[in-house]
């Protein structure tokens, strides 16, 4: 992927040098959340649920972090995160404003180990996630790590893609697709309302589509193999195949991100439309 000459975003908070006085930690999580936790939630459209459950949470307000020794690691993969946040902000504007909008640009916080959000205490072995109450993107580099290592999915591009997933978010929440689904969710079933997350997945992964597409046109950012890179990262993170490595079976019921074919279906589409009314899975006869 060429990023090194873009443009650098305003927009991201850096905490990963921040702490919490006496070295306190959220209750729970851990190495044994790693492998459920991480991949079930993974790209999650709003993490609250778990956010906020007692087990994984510990109510620490951020006026209580105290600044921490800056250590200058990650200090490149920080740098190509605000190169792609910025081209997502560089294409959701030109795209919001042909259709007579105005994008509003999320802010992007980098952190280490744990972070507090409008959405509640997070660690960071819950993975990359985006909070709607306050229209920020939260992500611990070590992720890419695990992106590599324990998920199998290489790659800047597949990094660029996690990154483009949640500003997919971000998009739905600015276009209210995001709190319809919430309140459709608290009326239906547990099983129909993974049926409808699922669709609000896709959706995002659609939206990293039609990212990459236009960014593609526009600045020519993609090299060869950053399309497998993508597709890669996609496939990786399907309920179906997440299941079967931790648990050994499927139950399809439970599914509330879409099966690896799904993933890399509807990420397929937004980068051949490029178009975002591609990504209306909720009225998709086929997901």
């Amino acid at each position: 992927m060429r990023w090194r000459l873009g443009r650098r975003s305003g927009n991201v908070e850096d905490r990963r040098h921040v702490r919490m006085p006496g070295g306190r930690r959220a209750a729970g999580g851990g190495i044994g959340l790693l492998v459920i936790i991480v991949i079930a939630i993974l790209l999650g459209a709003d993490p609250s649920k778990l956010l906020n459950d007692s087990s994984y949470t510990d109510s620490v307000s951020t006026s209580s972090y105290e600044q921490g020794v800056n250590s200058g690691e990650n200090d490149e993969l920080a740098d190509f995160v605000s190169v792609v946040l910025a081209d997502t902000e560089d294409t959701w504007n030109d795209l919001f404003r042909g259709f007579n909008s105005q994008y509003r640009e999320p802010r992007l916080v980098l952190f280490s180990g744990a972070v507090d959000s409008a959405c509640g205490f997070a660690q960071s072995a819950m993975g990359p996630f985006y909070c709607p109450r306050d229209q920020k993107v939260y992500i611990d580099l070590s992720f890419y790590r695990d992106l590599k290592y324990k998920l199998g999915a290489p790659g800047d591009f597949a990094q660029a893609y996690v990154i483009a997933h949640e500003v997919g978010h971000h998009v739905q929440n600015l276009l209210g697709i995001s709190e319809q689904v919430y309140n459709a969710r608290n009326r239906l079933s547990e099983a129909e309302g993974n049926k409808l997350s699922v669709m609000q997945e896709l959706q995002a992964d659609c939206l990293a589509g039609v990212w990459a597409s236009n960014a593609d046109k526009a600045r020519d950012i993609l090299e060869e193999g950053d399309i497998d890179e993508g597709l890669n990262a996609a496939s990786s993170i399907g309920d179906d195949r997440l299941q079967k490595q931790s648990k050994g079976y499927i139950t399809p019921d439970s599914f509330t991100h879409g099966s690896s074919e799904q993933r890399v279906r509807w990420f397929k589409i937004g980068l051949k439309s490029g178009d975002i009314n591609s990504c209306n899975t909720f009225e998709a006869r086929t997901l």
